[in-house]
């Protein structure tokens, strides 16, 4: 196993990596500067699309032409030619202290994705699916800060954390209807060094695979909620995970230059970069693009 930076971006709230199959182009996001980035595999032809607010996450559409991004106020459609963003809907337009968080598209082409309240302390939160047909349907409520909603490669569970909770919940999926239920608690994350559980992704293993943000680990949980590996990192600010690459058996990894409560500790010198992870004998799953 090899750890290397592969863009040192100083990205202040770097999340969301999503490996494009199709264009075999890896996109990431930064949070607080709203800002969507797009690379190849070893880094290069680095471009950047500004966003009229934070960002939480973003799935390219079917057509390639654009992306689906969770704002702060919202859902929006961004064009990748003229940088346009156009508002979708905002399900939160009466609650000034929530944004839209973390989210992945299920092999339907819908998108799942919750919120948080800004200040990490409140239930205010909750948890949207965005059909092909941009239709938004609210599935959960009652969330701090939403993160890590992923599927099985045999599209019948759905993962989903609620960061302070210390838990990551699986549900029954239904991939027919896109509807959520039985919620239970997969695995919890080891908080004793101040960690939370953060985004994640699903191998083709079926293995869950979690970011410990503030810990600086990354956390491999076999299906029955077992820990099955942990991999240290250079930060302690780890936020996402995603296999990718051209044979999918990279796992990016993104970070945080700057956290964004003063709660949190600052980091060391490569705080903020985005990492590649090789070696690891393991391969991912291709990620759905957003639409029917």
């Amino acid at each position: 196993m090899q750890i290397d930076i592969l863009l040192d971006v100083k990205t202040t709230l770097g999340e969301g990596p999503v490996w494009d199959v199709e264009s075999q182009r890896l996109y990431f996001i930064d949070s607080m500067d709203g800002r969507v980035f797009r690379c190849t595999a070893d880094g290069t032809e680095l471009r950047a699309w500004d966003v009229p607010g934070k960002i939480g996450s973003m799935a390219v559409r079917k057509d390639g032409k654009g992306a689906i991004v969770s704002l702060d106020k919202g859902f929006w459609l961004l064009d990748f030619d003229s940088g346009d963003c156009e508002l979708l809907h905002d399900p939160e337009a009466n609650l000034a202290t929530t944004r839209i968080n973390d989210g992945k598209c299920d092999r339907r082409g819908r998108f799942f994705a919750g919120s948080m309240d800004m200040q990490e302390e409140g239930p205010l939160g909750a948890l949207y699916r965005v059909d092909p047909d941009l239709s938004v349907t609210k599935l959960e409520e009652g969330i701090i800060c939403s993160n890590g909603p992923c599927f099985s490669p045999d599209d019948k569970t759905f993962y989903f954390t609620d960061t302070w909770t210390g838990e990551m919940w699986a549900y029954d999926y239904d991939i027919e209807t896109g509807g959520i239920s039985n919620r239970r608690t997969f695995a919890k994350a080891d908080t004793s060094n101040g960690g939370a559980a953060d985004g994640a992704t699903v191998d083709a293993e079926g293995y869950y695979w979690m970011a410990l943000v503030y810990d600086g680990r990354i956390c491999r949980f076999a299906p029955d909620g077992t820990l099955d590996m942990e991999i240290p990192m250079p930060v302690k600010k780890v936020t996402s995970v995603q296999f990718g690459g051209p044979d999918l058996d990279v796992l990016y990894v993104t970070s945080m230059a700057k956290p964004p409560l003063p709660r949190f500790p600052d980091d060391g010198v490569q705080r903020g970069s985005l990492f590649a992870i090789r070696g690891l004998g393991v391969k991912g799953v291709p990620e759905p693009r957003f639409g029917g």
